[in-house]
């Protein structure tokens, strides 16, 4: 089956939301009624999983694709109820999400993990990274850890003694040789200050828009099973028929099959 297509804008009006929560489900052939789940996601690769599973969930249900501009939307979404599932995030970045907003979200499957890179327009090697260079970096907890983990690794800088550093901020560099300047984004604008930037972390699905990829053009490069792409669903639903149902088609051989394809993604199942 084919999943229908819905694109929502980063805020969504109270119609569309009406809209959502209105649509009907369809008939099977036999006159059976068919559960659609709804299944948010950010954009490609997530969403070619999407309806890659769309296309293998089980008799009795359909998924309906639900594209949305960005990754706090998403989750308030699924928090809300507009939205039955979504597929956009890893499980630290929920956690956050839960944490921040007296939510419930939980993770029931990991689907697939991701390269990691920082990018420069400027530089080819880290080793060149000029004195007082401007470094882009995610502005969430959870993808600021890792993106300052990454520099620590790389001993580009210190971080303080007893720092977490999956829980690191700008504030617990302990030592910055090369007095980098850190610019604070939304994951989803980080693009944007590849011109200006001299490093800039990004995801994948992300830096492809800009013809990049971590396997060619990254400079730091990380992959961290703890950051796998994860299914997520309300807590209440985390046992329900349905979401079993989402398990098995998000772990189907065509996913697999999409995921292998992309050298960028690698299965998490």
């Amino acid at each position: 089956m084919s999943p229908r297509r819905l694109t929502l804008a980063a805020t969504l009006t109270a119609a569309a939301v009406a809209f959502l929560a209105g649509c009907a489900s369809p008939a099977a052939p036999g006159g059976e009624q068919v559960q659609t789940l709804r299944v948010g996601a950010v954009t490609s690769p997530m969403t070619d999983i999407v309806e890659a599973a769309a296309d293998e969930i089980e008799d009795g249900y359909a998924i309906e694709l639900v594209e949305v501009a960005d990754y706090v939307t998403i989750n308030k979404m699924l928090a809300a109820g507009d939205i039955d599932a979504n597929f956009s995030q890893h499980e630290p970045y929920m956690q956050e999400f839960n944490a921040a907003n007296d939510a419930s979200l939980t993770a029931v499957q990991p689907v697939y993990n991701f390269t990691i890179a920082f990018y420069s327009k400027t530089i080819d090697d880290i080793a060149d990274l000029p004195q007082g260079a401007t470094v882009a970096i995610p502005n969430d907890a959870s993808n600021t850890g890792r993106a300052l983990k990454m520099l620590a690794d790389a001993k580009i800088i210190t971080l303080a003694e007893g720092v977490d550093p999956y829980e690191a901020t700008v504030d617990d560099i302990a030592e910055n040789p090369k007095d980098l300047q850190f610019l604070e984004l939304q994951i989803n604008q980080l693009n944007t200050a590849y011109d200006e930037a001299d490093l800039i972390f990004q995801w994948p699905s992300h830096i492809a828009a800009l013809g990049l990829t971590p396997q060619d053009d990254g400079l730091l490069t990380e992959l961290d099973d703890r950051f796998a792409l994860q299914l997520v669903v309300p807590e209440e639903d985390a046992d329900a028929a349905s979401t079993a149902a989402l398990i098995d088609a998000f772990t189907s051989d065509p996913v697999r099959e999409i995921i292998d394809g992309n050298e960028t993604i690698e299965a998490a199942f």
